[in-house]
């Protein structure tokens, strides 16, 4: 089985539809939501396979599968996975898991919004398989019609005015992204889209240094930084957040997100990496503008999801703080910080979730005393929120601390960038504060002081919403007090990136 692993991976959710589409929905549908986990459960046992198969010390590409596609023009069916890229896709495994379930509440228009759902999941599974440029676009570009939907059609009052900006941002993004694939295709010369015979080839070609590779890297950059979000391509994300139904939040911010950054990694860095040296320090810049940006202005929000969004901008800005560094703590930081925030988000959006289904409120100064009243669902939040304020102990704390060291011992001594990496993390250490901050006082406003008897109607979670609250609490246990769990994952594709670059 090992030897189409990830072919069985990437389409095992296309094989609900057929079923969904020709089954009965079932009483409110129930068949269509138990097909739909299931599907999804037989794909996490795949990716969990895949997981236990992986050998952690290498850090080339494992499982691979290449079959000529389109001859003519040099496209292949090739699929392979590292260090990078399996855990992302047990990621997207799981967190889809998890969204299924928190989907159960969706009863109107089933036979449409779960098949979309699955083709959603297929796409962001083959988008990190994917080695064959032309493959990698088309799943990349097939993830954009599900998701359009999803938030359009059973998103939140003002859905298509979200759908529509989401759509349009990503799609800028994609066409400057296919302009430097094609830019890169025709520089190689070779009649193929290979990924890793495009890092051989430009990674050891003069012109890569040049404008051409400037150019090149920058486009492929702002495709990447559009979904991450970086700023100032950022502002789709809240109102697709805030629009989106809370599964869709969760693999938006889980999932999605997660992509831009891989792209950066997988494409950027080891094919054109004179150029990713010579953007360091613009890099650096961005990711703690976003560090910032994110964490004040999620100080400001009253919504509950439009403040989680804000601060996913501004944990994902450690994540390019730690890119720009090239140091081998920075880099392993950043890649944990990845799999950690996908994780700690995807709670935080469920919890926002949960308390929306009761009260159809997620105004934070509305609620109050939460704790007396709802111990479980009080108990879910503090654990989650204190893991992403980065409370040590917990696991986005580990991501966060070393990307700080990192950067701070980033540069070489012999010029002026050790100086600007101390101050970029100086400034970077400003908005931790600024992060521990507003969690801990949307905690007040939410759990402490007197109860708010409005809600004396409501009730705490339901086993439903606690089966889908509890990997993310349990993962951020378990990678808090062991971050070796992950870390040894990441650590051999990092080394090898930074040694492959000169780094």
């Amino acid at each position: 089985m090992c030897e189409h692993l990830l072919t069985l991976i990437v389409f095992t959710p296309l094989a609900g539809i057929p079923l969904i589409l020709f089954l009965p929905a079932g009483p409110n549908g129930r068949l269509t939501r138990l097909v739909s986990l299931a599907v999804s459960l037989i794909t996490l046992a795949l990716s969990v396979k895949l997981l236990a198969a992986f050998d952690p010390s290498g850090a080339g590409m494992q499982f691979v599968e290449k079959y000529t596609w389109i001859k003519s023009v040099g496209i292949q069916y090739y699929l392979g996975a590292d260090g990078l890229s399996v855990p992302l896709i047990a990621l997207t495994a799981l967190l889809s898991t998890v969204a299924i379930i928190a989907s159960w509440g969706i009863t109107d228009r089933v036979k449409g919004y779960f098949p979309l759902f699955l083709i959603l999941e297929f796409s962001m599974l083959g988008v990190f398989a994917a080695l064959d440029f032309f493959l990698f676009y088309v799943f990349w570009e097939i993830m954009l019609v599900p998701m359009y939907f999803l938030i359009g059609i059973w998103g939140g009052p003002r859905r298509e005015y979200a759908a529509i900006k989401f759509f349009l941002y990503t799609l800028i993004g994609s066409l400057l992204m296919l302009l430097a694939i094609l830019a890169m295709y025709f520089r190689v010369g070779e009649g193929t889209f290979d990924m890793l015979r495009f890092a051989e080839v430009l990674s050891a070609d003069p012109r890569s240094a040049s404008t051409w590779g400037i150019l090149v890297f920058i486009a492929l950059f702002i495709g990447f930084a559009i979904k991450v979000p970086i700023f100032p391509f950022h502002t789709w994300l809240p109102d697709a957040h805030v629009e989106a139904p809370t599964a869709i939040s969760v693999i938006l911010a889980g999932v999605l997100l997660k992509m831009g950054t891989y792209g950066i990694l997988r494409v950027n860095y080891p094919i054109l990496p004179d150029a990713a040296f010579a953007l360091a320090p613009w890099i650096a810049i961005l990711g703690v503008i976003n560090i910032l940006y994110g964490s004040l202005v999620a100080m400001a929000q009253e919504d509950l999801k439009k403040l989680i969004a804000y601060s996913s901008i501004g944990h994902m800005g450690f994540c390019i703080l730690g890119f720009a560094a090239f140091q081998t703590q920075a880099l392993n930081g950043a890649i944990m910080q990845i799999f950690n925030h996908g994780m700690v988000t995807a709670g935080l959006f469920l919890i926002a979730g949960v308390i929306y289904d009761r009260a159809h409120t997620r105004g934070v100064n509305e609620f109050g005393g939460l704790a007396t009243k709802f111990p479980v669902y009080s108990g879910f939040v503090s654990l989650i929120f204190f893991a992403s304020l980065g409370l040590p102990g917990l696991n986005s704390f580990w991501g966060e601390f070393l990307v700080l060291v990192g950067s701070f011992n980033a540069g070489a001594p012999e010029n002026w960038l050790p100086y600007f990496f101390k101050i970029m993390v100086g400034v970077a250490l400003l908005g931790v504060v600024v992060t521990a901050a507003y969690h801990l006082w949307t905690i007040q406003r939410m759990f402490l002081g007197p109860f708010n008897q409005k809600w004396a109607h409501l009730t705490d979670m339901d086993f439903r919403e606690i089966i889908s609250m509890t990997p993310t609490a349990v993962f951020a246990v378990a990678v808090g007090v062991y971050p070796r769990l992950v870390l040894d994952l990441f650590a051999p594709y990092a080394d090898a990136l930074l040694k492959w670059m000169g780094g």
